[in-house]
């Protein structure tokens, strides 16, 4: 009889900023491989589901797991410490495991603030995980597994690091078939989030993924990807899919052997990627075009090239602008994201981004707070200094201030921010544009089907908060 192992996405935070549902693809990954180990495995997804911390307690009294396992962002971290308790509530017996990004970086203190875990999973979890899994199943002491933190004789005990999978393709597909994919629809879609590499070449100041996957680029191989898009082609009807890669086309010889892949075998499919604009050419954005490609998503982080150093970021602003021209050139629709707060940021610098994004256009546009995430050198800075004035990890979530500097205040950043959604959303020119997207795109046709509509949707949902309603589902 197989043993049973439970997943947990826990549920946001009350009246935080709510970011859309998405699939969850690191409970995917560790599924995957523990069900190909023989173990019987379930996931709760309580954003996509909408449950709360009451109705995952009558889903743990309904089954006996051996081991509960639950990620966390910095944002949801309090609530998977309360799933955490809870499951110790229902099975006393049972093993409690806590990873993600938050966990990695907080490990010890997670431990110290939670009686009821058991060990913490730092950085990539599929090998130490099914360590995990193996000890519980033949009853053996979990001292010693590398990439954990755990208690031994009352003492917090940090084993060394695991090494990081190399060769990603020995990784089985997400386990979709666990996931409550109709709860995952966006439009009445499927859009399926594809990761065809792990860890980063670049070090920026606000950012945790090279801290949890490693400075290096690993990369999965063109005809694995593309096998992964025609499986799930064909099992789910998927036709659109985004690459969840924080730069797609780190290796751009790499990306036209993928947009290759795709169009040698015939798959009509649509998607859509998110990269640093010093890493593309239009002859590569043409060619992602041809391979189904509609949008590129883009950070450009700020308009002033003072605050782009102190984040760390190595490309121009010329750069940038080259990058928008040559994807709106291809006939690509273009997204941006910005962050604002940055230690340095003046109410002179937002002013600059504000206008650069203005200029550079795109369909979709986010303003995002600098948020100082542990792990990060943004939050070693601000705790050092003493900017830190918000402590509460419910509050982090990229659209609240949390520190200020003797530049900024956090009143000034959060009035500066609705400012800036404001001016570039109520703009008569983006809205007739956004308009005739939803009505070109995306009525009576699959063309354009992720951002036409949708598109519209999104964009009118953006006017609505701008004007200051809540839109509850964004």
């Amino acid at each position: 009889m197989s043993m049973n192992v439970t997943l947990v996405n826990p549920p946001y935070p009350r009246n935080a900023h709510q970011h859309p549902s998405f699939i969850p693809l690191g409970l995917g990954y560790l599924a995957a491989v523990l069900e190909k180990a023989g173990y019987a495995v379930k996931v709760i997804d309580c954003q996509a589901q909408k449950i709360t911390h009451a109705d995952v307690e009558r889903e743990f009294s309904k089954s006996q797991p051996k081991m509960i396992g639950v990620t966390s962002t910095t944002l949801t971290y309090k609530s998977a410490l309360e799933i955490i308790r809870i499951a110790k509530k229902i099975h006393p017996d049972c093993l409690t495991v806590l990873g993600g990004c938050h966990a990695t970086f907080w490990d010890d203190r997670a431990l110290q603030e939670c009686p009821e875990l058991d060990i913490v999973v730092r950085r990539e979890g599929e090998l130490t995980i099914t360590e995990i899994a193996e000890r519980v199943k033949e009853n053996k002491a979990l001292g010693g597994i590398l990439g954990t933190t755990l208690r031994e004789n009352g003492q917090i005990v940090r084993n060394d690091d695991r090494p990081y999978i190399q060769d990603l393709d020995t990784l089985p597909f997400p386990a979709h078939h666990l996931l409550p994919l109709e709860d995952l629809k966006s439009m009445g879609r499927f859009i399926f989030p594809i990761t065809t590499s792990r860890g980063c070449l670049y070090w920026c100041n606000f950012c945790t993924t090279v801290r949890m996957f490693g400075r290096g680029y690993r990369e999965r191989s063109p005809k694995n990807v593309v096998d992964e898009l025609e499986f799930l082609h064909k099992k789910y009807g998927a036709r659109q899919f985004t690459f969840y890669d924080d730069a797609f086309t780190v290796n751009q010889a790499r990306t036209l052997e993928i947009c290759d892949e795709i169009l040698s075998r015939g798959l009509k499919v649509e998607w859509d990627c998110e990269t640093r604009v010093d890493m593309i050419t239009k002859e590569l954005l043409q060619r992602m075009k041809d391979a189904g490609c509609i949008a590129v998503w883009f950070g450009v982080e700020s308009g002033s090239q003072k605050v782009l150093e102190q984040m760390g970021k190595s490309f121009k602003l010329d750069q940038t602008r080259r990058a928008f021209k040559w994807a709106k050139d291809t006939g690509l629709l273009t997204e941006a994201s910005a962050i604002f707060g940055f230690p340095g940021e003046t109410k002179e610098s937002l002013t600059e981004t504000m206008k650069f994004a203005e200029q550079l256009d795109p369909i979709l546009l986010g303003y995002y707070i600098a948020t100082p995430y542990p792990g990060t050198p943004l939050y070693d800075l601000v705790k050092e200094k003493g900017w830190l004035k918000v402590t509460d990890f419910d509050k982090y979530d990229t659209a609240t201030p949390t520190f200020e500097t003797p530049t900024l205040s956090m009143k000034e950043l959060g009035e500066l921010r609705d400012k800036a959604y404001h001016r570039f959303y109520i703009r008569p020119t983006y809205m007739i544009r956004t308009l005739w997207l939803g009505i070109a795109h995306g009525v009576g046709s699959d063309k354009g089907g992720i951002y036409g509509i949708a598109s519209a949707r999104n964009a009118f949902a953006r006017f609505l908060r701008a004007l200051g309603y809540r839109f509850t589902n964004q």
